[in-house]
């Protein structure tokens, strides 16, 4: 079956989401093990795999440039598959009249394999191929290479790991300063597949046509707005290859949050739609209790009830028109301990799920009933802000949890858990994610553009709602 795309606004740019159960979006590993399989399990050669890619390119390209035929058309093409499905759009273009010219930053004879075939096709055709082995030539050409009004990157594809340096680099500096619309083949030059970095320098493309499936890198940010406008080109790998494969992310779809939101009958009340506990807040941080309860309540729960420090209760409760508080410990405790334990056991009963830790603090007997009450509560626990701190340096509690455990950590606390730097997480925020995910048993809510949830599975989703 061909998927169907439609557009999804998505600032800065244009997503287009297949209607499938849910969106995949894979590594470079995964990609290259579909195409293995398609061409030699399957049978479909991989010149129809790289023919199907750039002419579905050129479709999507000229949607984006309705008068790109018009246009005097650069392609800056590598010599491995990426340049080969830039040499299939060159043929397309030159059979529309396009004024195309190949710009291959190699010898000819360097070019091989499915990517030669199709060079020598549109060579046949008597299509224009400028060699530019190397900086000298490059720089010599300059003159021609900025009388071209639309760029085609085909440079580097999905494998790329290391940063890009020295004649390469050059080139992508120069695309990114031309002032042209740019038009990605596959991936944005210079983009990291996988964590969606920059691998120190990136072509930053107006819009990108990528193969089969999109890529981790183009969901994540900084990766997704320098992708710009993203269309999946479907080129034939079939779904149950696809499906062998097993890609761990995917792109939450707005269909699918929406099937999450349950119905309620019309006789439902607010004893029916869910209990919720919120142990929160400490001296200078009730603001933090209060918003958890509110925004429970706006989001569903039908009570909400407020476990706070004994001192700060009458502050609470002035903050609070709907949700209920019960103040905890003695009358000069301005944080929740451990020896507030046996009434917050109680507290439990009969409610849903529990919401510990903002605005907690960090104190030693905060530190200790965070990690008792992750060992011992049998409901579903979700552990945000001073809660994940209080676990930091300590995390062993989250291997004995007794039920599902949500931590929603932004990229410090993120840091603070996985014993690593914020700077360390931004840089791989899937994989951080999944690692910790996988490894404790736990649900990890990664905030930030693109949100990261990451599942006891490894199963990464990614946000691209903001």
């Amino acid at each position: 079956m061909i998927p169907v795309f439609k557009p999804l606004a998505v600032d800065p740019q244009t997503v287009y989401l297949c209607r499938e159960e849910y969106m995949y979006l894979v590594t470079a590993g995964e990609m290259q093990e579909m195409d293995r399989l398609t061409i030699s399990s399957f049978g479909i050669p991989g010149r129809v795999l790289m023919e199907s890619a750039g002419r579905g390119a050129v479709r999507f390209f000229s949607s984006r440039i309705p008068d790109i035929a018009k246009k005097r058309v650069g392609i800056i093409a590598g010599r491995g598959n990426n340049g080969g499905d830039g040499f299939v759009i060159a043929r397309y273009l030159k059979a529309g009249n396009c004024p195309v010219t190949v710009y291959l930053l190699a010898r000819k004879d360097r070019v091989q394999g499915d990517a030669a075939a199709n060079l020598d096709l549109f060579d046949r055709m008597g299509g224009t191929v400028i060699e530019l082995p190397d900086e000298a030539a490059f720089k010599a050409r300059l003159p021609a290479l900025g009388r071209e009004e639309v760029w085609i990157d085909a440079i580097l594809g999905t494998g790329l790991k290391s940063d890009v340096r020295g004649y390469f680099r050059t080139v992508i500096d120069f695309l990114n300063e031309s002032g042209r619309p740019i038009l990605a083949v596959d991936i944005p030059s210079g983009l990291n597949s996988e964590t969606g970095r920059p691998c120190g320098t990136c072509v930053r493309a107006a819009a990108t046509a990528t193969f089969a499936h999109a890529k981790v890198g183009h969901a994540l940010y900084p990766g997704a707005e320098y992708t710009g406008a993203l269309e999946v080109v479907d080129i034939g790998i079939p779904p149950h290859i696809t499906e062998s494969v097993e890609p761990k992310h995917r792109m939450i779809l707005p269909e699918q949050v929406a099937g999450m939101i349950p119905k309620r009958s019309p006789d439902a009340h607010k004893g029916t739609t869910g209990h919720l506990l919120v142990l929160a807040g400490s001296t200078g941080k009730t603001g933090a209790a209060a918003m958890t309860a509110m925004s429970a309540l706006r989001s569903g729960a039908g009570l909400v009830t407020v476990g706070v420090a004994a001192s700060l209760n009458p502050v609470m409760e002035s903050l609070l028109l709907e949700a209920m508080t019960v103040p905890l410990g003695g009358p000069h405790s301005g944080f929740l301990t451990l020896r507030e334990f046996g009434a917050i056991s109680g507290l439990m009963d009969g409610k849903r799920c529990v919401a510990l830790g903002p605005g907690m603090g960090t104190a030693d007997g905060t530190a200790d009933l965070v990690r008792r009450l992750v060992e011992t509560c049998r409901l579903p626990l979700v552990i945000d802000a001073d809660g994940i701190n209080c676990l930091a340096g300590d995390t062993g509690c989250l291997k004995n949890a007794l039920a599902p455990v949500v931590l929603t950590p932004h990229p410090g606390e993120m840091a603070r858990l996985a014993g690593t730097t914020s700077g360390a997480v931004q840089n791989d925020r899937a994989g951080t994610a999944r690692r910790f995910a996988e490894s404790h048993g736990v649900y990890i809510v990664l905030k930030g553009a693109g949100t990261v949830v990451a599942c006891p599975d490894g199963t990464v989703w990614v946000n691209s709602s903001g």
